[in-house]
């Protein structure tokens, strides 16, 4: 049963990264192909968009008696001389000259071949930066090559490309070379569209990347605003927004069950809630209200701050799949996440006589084998679970809805094999699928990797939540922050002591919480003091989450493992030990978990000096910020989409040209253009799609 799953894993894998899907690489070997496909290279025009990262300038030929020092310059001679030396350590030191002066070659790695090409008499044509060494004037480890006869100067700027161990420049510098003589550069976009953006033919922009003149301006080409790179720019995000609009429209044209609103259960838990729904959560369920009730999937992400109420709408959207007689999953990322919401949808829905189970890996096995029962039976209204929901073993009986939460944590597979077993269940026809994020997203990033689902926005705060008060501390003043929180414990409320996230290993990270729980055990006497970490077993974490929201724990010493689902009004303080080593977007989830009741409440960022300018400038952002979005604005800005999206197990294809900081204005270009040209003229979108996404336009997002 293992092995089966582990290939079709495999399987699945291998087919969407094939090592070669053009048969016009293979003249270059086995070895090229593999590291070619390193660099993402799989078909002869993805070396046409193989762009270069710099340029070296060898246009212009110095004598060598007049070459400048300190900067990279070209030069040519005949060695006059070559000699292997062992002092201080072994190098090859050849001489060159030629009729202006003498120029030393210094390389302190180097083969034997090399000795033999470098030999006296031999003409070369030096690169590098001469500086004054022991030697005299000298180039150390110099790009080379031997020139024979009257060998022109090259009359562009030298492309530097991204490569890979195993692809030299050289040759990588040729396949892209015979890849622009031989590939179709026409353009894809009409005329039309080209004049309306004032954009330069993709032939002319393309050669021009490759090999810009002397003169180019480099300014321009370093920071991608010249016009060539804005074109290549628009073309990439027009290639996306076609991608994201078909799947969209593909997903609209796909079966799925009718939920039309019923109101019974939905408008009786409204009538027990002890609070009010804000204005932006009645939009959100009206919006997801009106999607159920198509015979097409929803897809539709639900994000909101932090607090902002985005688990009683799921659960009213589950309730609408109910009453019309469906199944609902919830899936979380964590055990901890999951519990909670396991822990509200029954304190909410069991007096309307709702079937909540909870389904996790590390059941015991008779309670596990009663669930699964219970769910492909169709006595388990709603099934929440982590990972453990999308197995094999598990069978719905019928599934209207799938809920995903901090859906960015899941691979793209595991959301898939949840979709697909609605379909199973139900003779093709999907379920509607709910994803929330807690982490809010900027407008660039919504309108780019989310272009293909529809987007609800929970943009107010219940009433009656007091905003947190940060504090910046350095641990110099440790025993302050002690203080504060052995007052606020004796005083009644509780206090959550976050250990460092250490990157590099988990097992270090669980150590630091073990070795900060047991000094905080000696630190307060006085108080009882508990400890969550991941790994923990499912039911220690659920014993200690309870003690310390029955109060019964005062002080929490935790990892990351608590930075979503955890709800405990009480706490008021919380100390993140290490915050310079924490992104911005974990840094406001943690800071989350306090500021939940009517009391006021501090999150202290415990730092040690000294600060890296970017642990700086995050700790500024978020001691100068409340807001989640506008704290995801910033942290597009310093790590880019591919961290805030997950993007590494999603699956989602990446932007390498643009950047949706500054580009917004050909983003919003790129998206209006895709409607248009998929309306209107849907042939120049498959072509230019087949261009840009090479057949990866069938990829479905899920």
């Amino acid at each position: 049963m293992r092995r089966k799953a582990t290939k079709s894993r495999k399987t699945a894998h291998s087919d969407s990264s094939p090592l070669i899907s053009d048969p016009s690489l293979a003249k270059h070997g086995k070895a090229a192909l593999a590291a070619l496909a390193k660099l993402g290279i799989r078909r002869e025009f993805d070396l046409v968009l193989h762009l270069p990262l710099r340029y070296d300038d060898e246009t212009h030929l110095y004598r060598i008696s007049e070459a400048p020092h300190g900067q990279t310059v070209l030069v040519e001679g005949t060695v006059t001389d070559n000699t292997i030396r062992y002092r201080p350590k072994r190098q090859l030191v050849c001489t060159v000259e030629d009729d202006s002066g003498v120029l030393v070659m210094r390389f302190l790695n180097f083969y034997t071949s090399q000795v033999k090409q470098l030999a006296p008499g031999t003409r070369v044509r030096l690169f590098g930066e001469i500086r004054q060494g022991f030697f005299g004037a000298e180039m150390v480890h110099p790009k080379y090559r031997v020139v024979r006869g009257d060998a022109p100067v090259s009359d562009t700027l030298t492309p530097v490309y991204p490569t890979t161990a195993g692809l030299s420049q050289s040759n990588l510098q040729r396949m892209v070379h015979a890849a622009l003589a031989a590939s179709d550069l026409s353009d894809t976009l009409p005329p039309q569209l080209l004049g309306e953006f004032k954009l330069p033919a993709f032939r002319d922009c393309i050669g021009f990347l490759h090999h810009p003149p002397p003169a180019a301006e480099q300014t321009a080409l370093q920071d991608r605003s010249h016009p060539a790179w804005r074109r290549i720019k628009f073309d990439e995000l027009l290639a996306q927004q076609l991608s994201m609009r078909i799947h969209y429209d593909r997903r609209r044209n796909a079966s799925a069950p009718p939920l039309p609103p019923r109101g019974q259960l939905t408008r009786a838990l409204i009538e027990r809630l002890p609070f009010k729904l804000t204005r932006a959560q009645h939009r959100a369920i009206a919006e997801i209200r009106t999607d159920l009730a198509r015979p097409h999937p929803m897809q539709r992400l639900l994000q909101g701050d932090v607090g902002s109420g985005k688990t009683i709408v799921a659960a009213l959207a589950a309730l609408q799949a109910i009453e019309n007689g469906h199944q609902v999953a919830i899936m979380a990322p964590t055990e901890i996440l999951g519990e909670q919401h396991f822990s509200k949808f029954s304190g909410w829905l069991a007096a309307l006589g709702v079937s909540v189970v909870w389904l996790a890996g590390n059941l015991a096995r008779k309670q596990k084998r009663a669930t699964l029962a219970g769910v492909a039976a169709g006595e388990a209204q709603i099934t929440i679970g982590t990972h453990a929901l999308f197995q094999d073993e598990v069978e719905f009986h019928k599934l209207g809805l799938a809920i995903v939460d901090e859906q960015h944590r899941f691979g793209v597979h595991q959301r898939l094999a949840l979709r697909l077993k609605g379909a199973k269940s139900r003779a093709g026809a999907q379920p509607h699928q709910l994803m929330m994020s807690a982490t809010p997203i900027p407008r660039t990033l919504a309108m780019s990797y989310y272009a293909d689902l529809d987007v609800s926005v929970i943009d107010e705060m219940p009433p009656g939540r007091t905003p947190v008060a940060t504090r910046l501390v350095s641990d110099a003043r440790r025993d302050e922050v002690i203080q504060r929180v052995r007052d606020a414990c004796i005083a009644g409320s509780q206090a959550y002591w976050v250990c460092p996230l250490i990157e590099e290993s988990e097992a270090l990270q669980l150590q630091t919480a073990l070795d900060t729980y047991q000094r905080l055990l000696t630190t307060f006497p006085e108080l009882k003091v508990g400890l969550v970490h991941g790994r923990l077993a499912g039911a220690g974490k659920a014993a200690v989450m309870q003690s310390f929201q029955s109060g019964e724990i005062q002080l929490l010493v935790a990892t990351t493992v608590i930075e979503v689902g955890v709800d405990v009004p009480n706490a008021t303080l919380m100390v993140i030990e290490n915050a310079e080593r924490m992104g911005l977007a974990q840094l406001h989830q943690l800071r989350g978990r306090v500021g939940r009741g009517a009391g006021k409440s501090t999150c202290i960022l415990l730092y040690q000096n000294p600060l890296s300018q970017l642990a700086r400038e995050r700790l500024k952002i978020i001691f100068e910020n409340s807001d989640g979005f506008e704290i995801a604005r910033y942290d597009l800005r310093l790590r880019g989409p591919g961290e805030l999206l997950g993007a590494r197990q999603s699956g989602m294809p990446m932007l390498r040209f643009a950047n949706l900081n500054a580009d917004l204005d050909l983003l919003e270009a790129a998206r209006n253009s895709a409607q248009q040209i998929l309306r209107h003229q849907p042939a120049i979108a498959e072509r230019h799609l087949r261009r840009w996404l090479g057949g990866k336009q069938h990829y479905l997002r899920v």
